[in-house]
């Protein structure tokens, strides 16, 4: 698992984008998108070049922005893009996305967000059957289903491996000339469609269709698979709705992962987490002298809590843009200094006052006292922290990283203790019945809180690969 140990927070396992449009600069364009979608991933980023003789795959460890000091260059009209976060399969250079295959029906190039719970089963009957794997990823198994169909096509190949797949996955799939978008039947990550004067976009988020100036069209739907050619966009089911388990929309996108201009499945995520701030005042009625968040994804929630409290906003915490990548320190003493590089208090906003303090989460908790001792440095003279969602109580297992669930504090802690573990003078968790008003534009029943109440919409792993 790749959690991240300094900022103690859950991670999103990557981001997917793909364009088919030969009106514009696919390497650039397909730059531009993954760099919008940089948050999703940060351990490594690639991209495929199709439309050409033969497929062009740049990749490697690092940002968007390291990995394609030059882009790539080939002639084609499909890109397809990936950046990641490690959930199955070790964060190492072999593991990078896309990935590429020869097949019967040419080469395939596929880009996967999510986590199988099948992985285990597939691989074993596929090293049965004599293959022979590069990556430790679920996504190369994904590929192999696609590589060892006997159907004749590349449509029919895709359609027949996501029928053996389960779990969550949001596939963007390229061949010489068509793109493919496809959504599990559950719908845990989500995946939309964009339209160019000339052509068409796949991503993960709507923030990266306007990074390269596309128009939002749809999401696609859970169980739903979009192929996209020279004739525009066509749609068709891989799922039987009427066999689909329950509807699984993942409710920490719009706590945490999602970029706050994103929208997906017909719900703004900035308005979603205004109301998830409105909801921590109407529930905890926490008074102070200034409302402040832990920047940058407690930043809207506190501005909501703000307008719904009347207590003035202000940033009470700097974060520094430029310090890279956070890294699992070995130390105490190296991650308080790791959180004391990236956090720095505005002492003449905090000092001698009584604060409201926003974040998104508390997994360990390891990271929130570090950062109540930094304001409490500076001079505050009260500190109410809310978090703007559940406690969360169990480990998730649908592409998003948290921890084995004994670390998870609020197993082994009361709230109480948890207030005192932290250093807060008072502590509110906002309620799953809060959390679901502010998430109003998606029907209750279809969105996945398992995190928070252990409700997983059908089954789990046996075991989880490293």
């Amino acid at each position: 698992m790749g959690y991240d140990a300094v900022w103690d927070s859950p991670r999103e396992e990557c981001g997917v984008f793909g364009i088919c449009d030969p009106g514009v600069d696919i390497p650039l364009s397909v730059y531009y998108g993954l760099f919008a979608l940089q948050h999703r991933g940060q351990e490594s980023a690639g991209m495929t070049l199709a439309g050409g003789v033969r497929m062009v795959t740049q990749a490697g460890m690092g940002l968007v922005t390291e990995v394609f000091r030059t882009l790539p260059q080939a002639p084609g009209h499909i890109g397809l893009g990936h950046v990641r976060y490690s959930t199955t399969g070790a964060s190492m250079a072999c593991n990078i996305q896309p990935i590429v295959a020869e097949t019967a029906v040419g080469e395939i190039a596929l880009a996967h967000n999510g986590n199988l719970i099948n992985t285990a089963s597939l691989r074993e009957e596929q090293i049965a059957q004599g293959m022979t794997f590069r990556t430790t990823m679920d996504t190369e198994v994904i590929l192999n289903l696609i590589a060892r169909s006997a159907a004749s096509t590349a449509e029919e190949r895709i359609r027949e491996a996501a029928q053996q797949i389960d779990g969550a996955f949001c596939l963007v799939i390229a061949t010489q000339d068509k793109l493919f978008g496809l959504r599990d039947p559950q719908g845990y990550r989500p995946l939309c469609l964009g339209a160019t004067e000339t052509g068409w976009v796949l991503a993960s988020e709507t923030c990266a269709l306007d990074s390269v100036g596309a128009k939002f069209v749809r999401d696609i739907e859970p169980g739903q698979m979009v192929c996209i050619d020279a004739n525009g966009p066509t749609f068709s089911r891989f799922a039987n709705p009427a066999t689909s388990r329950r509807k699984a929309r993942c409710s920490f996108e719009y706590v945490y992962f999602a970029r706050p201009d994103s929208v997906f499945d017909g719900e703004s995520v900035y308005d979603a987490r205004l109301r998830m701030g409105a909801e921590l005042w109407r529930e905890s009625q926490f008074d102070g002298d200034l409302v402040m968040s832990v920047p940058d994804s407690g930043n809207v929630a506190a501005i909501g809590y703000a307008r719904a409290s009347g207590i003035p906003y202000a940033e009470g915490l700097i974060k520094n843009r430029y310090m890279g990548r956070t890294f699992i320190q070995p130390t105490q003493a190296m991650r308080e200094r790791s959180v004391r590089m990236k956090l720095n208090p505005v002492v003449n906003n905090v000092a001698g006052k009584r604060l409201v303090l926003i974040d998104d989460s508390i997994v360990r908790g390891t990271t929130s006292g570090i950062i109540i001792d930094l304001l409490r440095q500076a001079g505050a003279k009260e500190i109410s922290l809310c978090i703007s969602s559940p406690p969360v109580m169990h480990p998730c297992y649908f592409g998003i990283d948290t921890s084995e669930r004994n670390e998870l504090i609020a197993v082994t802690h009361s709230v109480e203790e948890i207030r005192r573990f932290v250093r807060a003078d008072r502590l509110h968790y906002l309620s799953q019945e809060g959390l679901q008003r502010a998430i109003r534009g998606i029907p209750q029943e279809e969105i996945c809180f398992a995190c928070f109440d252990g409700d997983y919409r059908g089954p789990i792993p046996e075991k989880e690969e490293a």
